[in-house]
């Protein structure tokens, strides 16, 4: 159906009217997009099937990565360009007086993530399909996502995700899959034949029914799976509750992602959320292994269970409930298998994400798995007592429970065979500080896979002009090895390169003009700098000192007539979690500062400050493309990795960062003089965590620019918001400024000067992109994949 342009016609016309019972000439935009997609599953179908038919034939390892979050964004135009279809789609449609633009427009973003982490997933799920390696994704299908964001008067007000209001074309409901999940009631011990057994009784049964969605690698025949898993009642409804109770309750575990927690009804919905995502997916992999191997003493050997993040650790309980209940082995077989099997990625530092469940949540809504993990603790602590005998602090410090909380990440080390961070510093400061004990005792656990994204989404897919002109320089193989890219890195000294690189950048700087207006009605300079901070809302990340050195400018442009500065537009997208006020009065700060700049005659010539609301996969497509400047800000030793940093690199941004995450080693990559580093590092900041000796109100007494723009946060200088960035001056005053924003001011501003230096300085800018982008192939997810699959998968291409 799709080999060739009137072929893909004649295909395409026929079944729009067989699936919408209507002629062409009457049919809508979205008929085309159902009928495109529903052409692009089938003609995927066999080697789907195909793919999961070698698998099985030739019994080979299979990864299976446990998220919350898979962050994939529209899928039609990367479904089309990894079949190698799309200018045939392309054409085709133009012929028929319709643009594919237009048509990708109509799919939905999935609200299934919402930042890094979320993302992470999606990247490695591509590479692995890309790369032939037998590995699917096992999430949760959000019916509302997080949230869609509006901006109302400045003020972020949060809508449900409409995601899968028109159904999603992509998959495939499997219900005589559904597996059983239960909840609440209590366990009956008895003893057979001298053997303790335990049954979970009186429980509350909640079905899980899969969506499959298929993967698919670029110039490959392998179609991997992303199975979510939707929340529906069981046959049987709790006696104790009512019928539309039951439904309400039930319903609500896959209805949004990450639902405040600020209460126990919240705390209780997240942790029903985790535990249904673990049950149903390792339900699913234990029964598809019974039905090939029989019996699951050589589980480990040929199924890799990978929890991204602490979210899926009850993956390990879990895993013990099924091998001991079930299969009746002993604890010392169980635990050989689960450790063997389950590995684990760490994805940050900061002590509140480190999830911890109160024992009296935990223990009621999940009985039999809480005797599990009780038992796993007390097995650990008996171990370590026996490694350092009399050692009680140590082993407080350890324990799996204690103070009367579970503590996931314990759980998730002690009950896995592989410990990772993503980047070389966040791997670092795990061994050295977070989980010293745990590095000292098992060293050998740890490990490092810095993260990758896939370059086909984020440079083949969003930016097809600069996609071209490096295909014309160095040809097509750096699309299936990114690392050829570096071939790149001569053009850097080929002014008639640099030219054209300048010719791309400023077309998609005007594309996102084009946008920007679109959505604000802002007319932006598309021969100003563009610097670029998008990212998920949080203090540490530090969009408060991108303001902050805002408000300085438009100061300084006010107060100094002989002062200038190269036309610069500043923009921003995040999004604050519903519960994070802090971060909404951020978003409400950026807001009063773009009014004030923007609508001002005497200054918005040389600046201009945008926030594009409900940042998403999409949106970002159009953004990093666009971008000159890639803010990457976040108090060093805070970020764990980033991937936003390696999207603008790959497209030609430069860093202007903090040695925090990944930055250091896209320093490393591209040098100095490729790169703008500012601020303290991350020792230095540990160093102030440990021992003190930071006074924020000294750099506010000592720094006149830094005295003023904190004193506008409350001193009228915004007449529309009264006290509502009280907060925001308390936590840089009083609370001593947790995250070092006035400790790097001005490193910040005098780096931004140098920012601008470089840029009207032509050619030597666009060398310096021209490098970063050279060096951006080793920040592809192929590599980090590459790297898990031999080092801690043990998978191997189906090809091979």
């Amino acid at each position: 159906m799709f080999s060739n342009k009137e072929e893909f016609k004649k295909t395409f016309l026929k079944r729009l009217e067989m699936l919408c019972g209507k002629r062409f000439e009457e049919s809508t935009l979205r008929d085309q997009y159902n009928t495109l997609g529903n052409m692009v599953r089938e003609y995927i179908s066999q080697n789907w099937i195909q793919t999961n038919e070698r698998n099985r034939a030739r019994k080979q390892k299979q990864v299976y990565y446990l998220s919350i979050e898979f962050l994939l964004g529209r899928l039609l135009g990367s479904n089309l360009l990894n079949l190698g279809i799309r200018n045939v789609v392309e054409e085709g449609l133009n012929d028929l007086g319709i643009r594919l633009d237009d048509m990708e427009e109509v799919e939905a973003d999935a609200g299934l993530g919402n930042g890094g982490l979320g993302r992470l997933a999606a990247c490695f799920l591509d590479s692995l399909a890309s790369l032939d390696l037998p590995g699917h994704g096992c999430g949760i299908r959000y019916k509302h996502g997080l949230f869609d964001q509006k901006i109302v008067d400045g003020y972020q007000v949060e809508l449900p995700e409409q995601w899968l209001r028109h159904g999603n074309v992509w998959e495939i409901r499997k219900e005589e899959l559904a597996v059983e999940v239960n909840f609440w009631g209590k366990v009956e011990i008895s003893n057979q034949n001298g053997r303790l057994t335990f049954r979970h009784i009186d429980s509350e049964k909640v079905m899980a029914v899969p969506y499959d969605m298929p993967v698919i690698g670029y110039d490959t025949k392998t179609v991997n799976t992303l199975r979510l898993w939707s929340a529906e009642p069981a046959k049987t409804f709790p006696p104790h509750k009512s019928v539309m109770q039951y439904k309400r309750e039930t319903e609500a575990i896959s209805e949004f992602l990450y639902p405040d927690d600020t209460h126990d009804e919240g705390k209780i919905l997240r942790l029903k959320q985790q535990y249904f995502l673990v049950a149903a997916s390792v339900g699913s992999i234990v029964r598809a292994h019974r039905r090939q191997h029989g019996h699951l003493y050589e589980l480990h050997k040929h199924v890799a269970i990978h929890v991204n993040d602490t979210h899926p650790v009850l993956a390990i309980p879990e895993l013990m409930r099924i091998l001991l209940d079930e299969e009746g082995m002993s604890w010392e077989d169980a635990w050989h298998i689960t450790t063997n099997t389950i590995s684990y990625t760490n994805h940050t530092t900061l002590s509140e994400a480190l999830e911890k469940w109160p024992i009296r949540i935990f223990q009621p809504l999940l009985p039999r798995i809480y005797m599990i993990v009780e038992e796993i603790n007390e097995r650990f602590c008996r171990e370590l007592w026996n490694h350092y005998p009399g050692d009680w602090k140590r082993i407080e410090e350890m324990a799996i429970i204690a103070h009367g909380l579970v503590k996931m990440a314990h759980l998730a080390i002690v009950g896995s065979h592989s410990v990772n961070g993503v980047a070389k510093l966040h791997s670092e400061i795990l061994k050295k500080r977070e989980m010293k004990r745990f590095y000292e005792f098992q060293p050998q656990k740890f490990n490092n896979k810095t993260n990758g994204v896939t370059h086909r989404r984020w440079l083949l897919k969003a930016n097809p002009e600069l996609s071209s002109l490096i295909t014309k320089a160095i040809g097509t193989s750096w699309i299936k090895e990114p690392q050829a890219l570096i071939h790149l890195k001569p053009y850097a000294f080929d002014s008639l390169f640099l030219q054209e690189l300048a010719n791309v950048k400023q077309q998609r700087k005007a594309k996102l003009a084009k946008r920007i207006y679109e959505k604000t009605g802002i007319v932006v300079n598309e021969s100003s700098i563009f610097d670029v901070q998008v990212k998920r809302l949080h203090a540490y990340k530090r969009q408060l000192l991108n303001v902050l050195h805002i408000m300085y400018l438009y100061n300084r442009l006010k107060e100094d007539s002989s002062f200038s500065i190269y036309p610069r537009t500043f923009i921003f997208g995040a999004k604050a979690s519903p519960g994070y006020y802090y971060a909404k009065r951020i978003i409400k700060l950026i807001h009063s500062v773009a009014a004030k700049v923007n609508n001002d005659k005497k200054t918005n010539e040389q600046l201009k400050v945008i926030f594009l609301e409900n940042y998403r996969v999409s949106l970002a497509e159009e953004i990093f493309p666009a971008a000159d400047v890639s803010e990457q800000i976040s108090t060093a030793s805070k970020e764990a990795s980033g991937t936003g940093n390696m999207k603008f690199m790959m497209n030609g941004a430069i860093t202007l960062g903090t040695l925090d995450g990944a930055n250091i080693e896209i320093l490393e990559a591209v040098g100095e003089e490729n790169i703008f580093i500012f601020g303290l590092t991350a020792e230095e900041v540990l160093n102030y965590y440990q021992n003190g000796g930071y006074r924020s109100h000294e750099y506010y007494h000592h720094d006149k620019r830094i005295k003023q723009v904190v004193d506008q946060l409350v001193n009228g200088f915004f007449p529309d918001v009264h006290d509502h960035f009280e907060p925001i001056y308390d936590s840089l005053l009083t609370q001593n400024d947790e995250y070092f924003v006035l400790r790097d001011f001005a490193s910040y501003v005098e780096t931004q000067e140098k920012v601008e230096e470089a840029y009207r300085q032509r050619e030597r800018w666009l060398k310096m992109s021209a490098i970063n982008i050279a060096h951006s192939g080793c920040f592809s997810s192929d590599r980090t994949v590459q790297e898990y699959a031999n080092e801690i998968w043990n998978i191997h291409p189906l090809n091979k």
